[in-house]
């Protein structure tokens, strides 16, 4: 496992770098890090150079004291973008790394040659969801990182696979006890003060690849069809929830594959 670290404005950053080619960067989600793409990633990698980064205050990155928005988080792979000295890539951004994805779209849509919103939504949070956010925030000033995950992960994969992927599971909850309290905090509010975003897949001229799961508790796949154009496709994974990359790897594979083709 090629695992670095870099240091960016304000933020030691920790990523890993495999393979050579064209460039794919892939952003994980909340309570996640770089490790929700290991079964993705030595596929991926025989063709292309793949780049993914542990978000800040996730995994082994640090953060600072001031808040992340969703367009800080964007400016922050920007930056790491200017370390490597890679001009364009493919960026697939899961759940929280779609918000991200959708933002980095937004501002430096130059630097993309196509991206992907992976269980993931252009709309912001509902009334209901920012109400969540802030019971979340509450739960883990109060009560620490193993609460929330604890009380997370379950939602993430289809109740099907809950059982089938015990293994999968586990390591998805270890992963999140790996996320700072500060990293936590800061990208609950972060996602809980998103805009929408459907105007820039409305706007954009790239290619675009929306994928969901047909029994994500999460994010309903209706919320991830926002657009429908001829550069966006729509791709549905029968019997997954939020984690195709744990529930269903070759089909996900697949799916990034023939859009990078």
């Amino acid at each position: 496992m090629n695992m670095k670290n870099i240091m960016l404005q304000n933020i030691t950053m920790s990523y890993r770098d495999e393979g050579d080619g064209k460039p794919i960067v892939l952003l994980h989600g909340f309570c996640g890090s770089q490790k929700y793409w290991e079964k993705v990633i030595p596929e991926l990698s025989k063709d292309y150079r793949v780049i993914a980064p542990d978000l800040p205050g996730h995994g082994n990155s640090t953060i600072t004291n001031e808040k992340h928005s969703i367009e800080e988080m964007s400016d922050i792979i920007n930056q790491l973008l200017n370390k490597l000295e890679i001009k364009e890539v493919a960026m697939f951004g899961h759940s929280l790394g779609g918000y991200i994805t959708l933002a980095f779209a937004e501002k430096f849509s130059n630097r993309l040659n196509r991206f992907s919103l992976i269980h993931s939504t252009a709309f912001p949070d509902s009334e209901e969801a920012k109400k969540g956010r802030e019971a979340n925030i509450e739960k883990v000033t109060h009560q620490g990182m193993h609460s929330l995950v604890d009380g997370l992960v379950p939602k993430l994969f289809s109740s099907d696979n809950l059982k089938k992927l015990v293994d999968d599971v586990k390591v998805t909850q270890d992963i999140g006890y790996l996320t700072s309290l500060e990293g936590a905090i800061g990208a609950l509010k972060a996602m809980k003060d998103r805009p929408d975003r459907n105007s820039v897949l409305e706007k954009t001229t790239l290619p675009v690849l929306l994928l969901a799961g047909e029994k994500d508790q999460i994010i309903p796949y209706e919320k991830t069809f926002s657009v429908t154009k001829e550069n966006i496709k729509h791709s549905l994974l029968k019997n997954t929830g939020h984690m195709s990359m744990y529930e269903a790897p070759d089909q996900f594979i697949s799916e990034m594959k023939s859009f990078l083709e």
